[in-house]
């Protein structure tokens, strides 16, 4: 049993109380303000931004759907760790252990696919708010807010790889409907918890092999998300938002939905553009982006994953790439317009540890960008003194950011590094260990 692992873990001296927190943080921030970077104001910052986490790395993107239709779209799942939620309950707890593990006020991240309908079988075109309420209930316990998504895969009439774009005007409709009742679903979610609900539209639609028609599918995917946004909702309940991709397990060839199509679109529609970091070539990344972005759009959805080869959603780690977006939010001044969430399933790992290391690592990346001397650096930049520039920014990899972030955990009531793995073991043994 895998248990045993994270034993081990615990009793490599882990647990013994760290009285130096507060010393080592007082050294860091005598260093820190020696640049011009007050520590106490980044740290207030930090515990204003909020992360999506998505619900679907708690069970494996299998949803509560009687009929059980087989994971579709493109995506795959890897790994059998024990302890998979089996319940919307065992879901529920296993999210706000993670949730108790991490600094701040966040947010959670719900697919259509996770209704509770009692055993019933409710069509996806027929959901309705009263299907998600115990989960507007648990979320007013936790004080989280609540994100949405319509699903639109894993279904009989998804099967071909078409659903918006279908070029059958019978099956076109149902996933029209879809797309509006879950437009409800989300706005009912934010009129309850008084935060907006970002509902995000990611469709599968594309060919394996090259297609004679390219225009075609995406003309009807345009027309499809005019009719679902065709009704105006109160932008205080619910923010729409369209997600591209450059292709999937049997898209390989063509993407209705892909990153010009959506740009496109929100630009003329005034949609959130989500872009998700693991929805490019392997080579691109999404940091580059989001300032050109939002040269032409009111806001950003990011979708904070780790590709490997492929759109492979690995649990993010700190990488450069991750560091990269984090700056680019802080330094232009972004945070307010952009909405943050992960986008990653992995079951070969403790799921709940998952989590937490992937927002963790999410809100470290955003920590070291709120301590850094921008100001300083803009003056360099502009002076074209861009020896001093790099100088500065090679110097500050070796800041101790970890003394900060260690003082923060405590304060926020969250164990800090090395220490919230504990919890993860304590809970493994107590609870997951024990699902059959």
């Amino acid at each position: 049993m895998t248990t045993c692992a994270c034993i081990r873990y615990v009793r490599f001296g882990l647990s013994k109380q760290d009285t130096q927190s507060e010393k080592a943080y007082a050294l860091a921030r005598e260093q820190f303000a020696a640049l011009g970077v007050d520590t106490h104001s980044a740290l207030a910052k930090l515990s204003k931004i909020p992360v999506s986490l998505h619900c679907w790395q708690g069970d494996d993107v299998g949803g509560f759907e009687p009929f059980g239709e087989s994971l579709g779209g493109g995506l795959a799942v890897t790994g059998n760790y024990p302890g998979k939620a089996r319940t919307p309950d065992e879901l529920r707890s296993d999210a706000a252990k993670a949730l108790s593990l991490i600094p701040g006020k966040h947010r959670f991240n719900l697919h259509a696919s996770y209704a509770e309908t009692e055993g019933k079988t409710v069509e996806r075109n027929a959901l309705k708010p009263s299907h998600f309420q115990s989960w507007i209930d648990w979320a007013k316990e936790q004080q989280l807010g609540l994100d949405f998504n319509p699903t639109f895969f894993s279904h009989p009439k998804a099967d071909d790889g078409f659903t918006l774009a279908h070029s059958e005007k019978g099956i076109r409709e149902f996933w029209i409907d879809h797309g509006i009742v879950c437009r409800h679903i989300g706005a009912a979610m934010g009129r309850a918890l008084g935060s907006p609900c970002v509902t995000n539209v990611w469709v599968p639609d594309g060919y394996k092999d090259t297609p004679a028609d390219r225009h075609g599918p995406r003309e009807r995917l345009a027309k499809s998300l005019d009719t679902i946004f065709a009704e105006p909702l109160d932008a205080n309940h619910i923010l729409d938002s369209v997600e591209a991709k450059l292709f999937g397990i049997g898209s390989e060839s063509y993407v209705v939905g892909s990153h010009e199509f959506y740009f496109g679109y929100a630009v003329a529609n005034r949609k959130v553009l989500c872009i998700d970091a693991g929805h490019f070539h392997p080579t691109e990344v999404i940091s580059d982006k989001i300032s050109s972005a939002m040269q032409w759009l009111d806001r950003l959805m990011l979708h904070v994953s780790r590709g490997v080869r492929w759109d492979s959603d690995h649990v993010v780690t700190m990488t450069d790439e991750l560091q990269a977006i984090a700056h680019e939010l802080v330094r232009n001044d972004y945070l307010e317009r952009t909405h943050l969430g992960l986008d990653y399933f992995d079951a070969s790992i403790n799921r709940v540890a998952a989590w937490a290391i992937g927002t963790r690592n999410l809100l470290k990346a955003l920590l070291i960008a709120l301590l850094e001397p921008i100001d300083t650096l803009r003056q360099m930049e502009q002076a074209g003194d861009f020896t001093a520039r790099l100088a500065l920014l090679e110097d500050m990899k070796l800041m101790p950011f970890g003394a900060v972030w260690h003082y923060h955990c405590l304060q926020q009531g969250v164990p800090p590094d090395l220490k919230w793995m504990q919890e993860v073991c304590r809970y493994e043994e107590d609870i997951l260990a024990k699902r059959i």
